[in-house]
């Protein structure tokens, strides 16, 4: 019962001083994570949900104290160290990962992305929101790493840190442009990955360079090669969107694109779109992207679209879900930790996939049936 969640616990170092302990660590750390599954949102709501469970909880844990208060709670979580914490997960994370792909490059699709979580600032210490980047596993629907940044400028730094300690060998990872930098690429390249980049401003030059042939090629009145590889339409959500994906592997017009490691072909995506039922007001809008992958441009033009799952699998279901926006923990390390928690918790729900019922539904069972909270657990 619940051993490989109590396995990973052992490896977490206790940062508290052994004369004052009384709760022992892995009590504490079971404790938060069944609370978080069963929709506990602040450590007041994980020490409610260990009082509610404690008859429960004695079966598999000592608690030689009883129930842990929410301050104890709140200042353990203060002093874990948030990557080390994290890392006690990863090998179960990477054998769930590696444990439903297949063949396929799309099912080896990673997407990283940023997110902020806007009510953990604190104005009187001059905290500023924590901000994560994430990497998620768009077909399993894990998370399989995060880092938090004191700002969103400083992303490139922790892309790069997630990068070095995952396992993506024969994955394809999309970034968005805010991480279009040769040493991210090259950290893909060197855990033999391959990479699909958003190209924008922060590459100005290469920018102007593609974007310019695209449209004397592409996109100009009378341009030699107008028809694109992929043209697909789209009317899901309330918008009819075309896309037109336009690819070239001859990239000898491209010198500055000499430098990023081992590109095979540059993209161009057209959208087009409108509301089906709004003011017939249409939109255009062009996107380049770099890739090291050789794939037809109908399933580059998938990768690309998948990218975005990480909006709607992960941000999405963070602040709809887990309420993360409305977080108000402010310690730097316990707000980090406390994240890492419910994407453990999300982790452990999008796992066990007998019960065909959303996250919300999962989570609600968990909270009211011990049984379902134990299958969650040994999934």
């Amino acid at each position: 019962m619940l051993e490989r969640l109590i396995d990973c616990f052992e490896a977490v170092d206790d940062p508290r001083d052994p004369a004052k302990i009384e709760h022992r660590l892995i009590d504490i750390l079971v404790i938060a994570v069944c609370a978080v599954v069963a929709e506990a949102d602040s450590f007041v709501d994980i020490e409610d949900y260990g009082r509610s469970k404690e008859a429960w909880l004695k079966r598999f844990l000592s608690l030689p104290h009883g129930i842990p208060s929410h301050d104890t709670f709140r200042r353990v979580f203060s002093l874990i160290d948030p990557q080390h914490f994290w890392r006690c997960f990863l090998g179960w994370v990477q054998s769930m990962f590696k444990g439903q792909q297949d063949d396929d490059a799309l099912s080896r699709h990673v997407a990283i992305d940023g997110k902020t979580v806007r009510r953990s600032f604190d104005k009187k210490n001059g905290r500023h929101p924590l901000h994560l980047v994430n990497v998620y596993a768009s077909e399993t629907g894990l998370t399989l790493g995060q880092k938090a940044t004191s700002a969103k400028a400083h992303e490139r730094q922790a892309a790069s840190d997630l990068l070095d300690g995952l396992d993506l060998e024969g994955c394809l990872v999309t970034l968005d442009a805010g991480f279009c930098y040769k040493d991210i690429t090259k950290k893909i390249r060197g855990s033999k990955a391959d990479y699909l980049v958003c190209l924008k401003g922060n590459q100005p030059t290469l920018h102007a360079e593609i974007a310019a042939w695209f449209e004397t090629n592409c996109f100009a009145r009378g341009a030699p090669h107008y028809r694109p590889q992929h043209d697909y339409f789209d009317d899901s959500h309330g918008r009819l969107v075309r896309r037109r994906v336009f690819v070239t592997t001859d990239l000898t017009p491209f010198p500055n694109l000499k430098a990023w490691p081992d590109a095979q072909a540059v993209i161009a995506v057209e959208n087009i779109g409108s509301r089906a039922k709004g003011d017939g007001k249409v939109t255009a809008e062009i996107r380049h992207f770099i890739t090291s992958a050789k794939l037809e441009p109908e399933r580059l033009g998938m990768a690309i679209r998948r990218h975005w799952t990480i909006e709607n699998g992960l941000n999405w279901v963070m602040d709809v879900t887990f309420d993360e926006d409305r977080c108000r923990v402010r310690e730097a390390c316990a707000a980090e930790n406390l994240a890492s928690l419910r994407r453990i918790a999300l982790n452990l729900a999008r796992a066990e996939t007998d019960t065909k019922i959303s996250i919300r539904r999962k989570r609600k069972r968990a909270a009211w049936d011990n049984a379902y909270m134990e299958k969650l657990m040994k999934t």
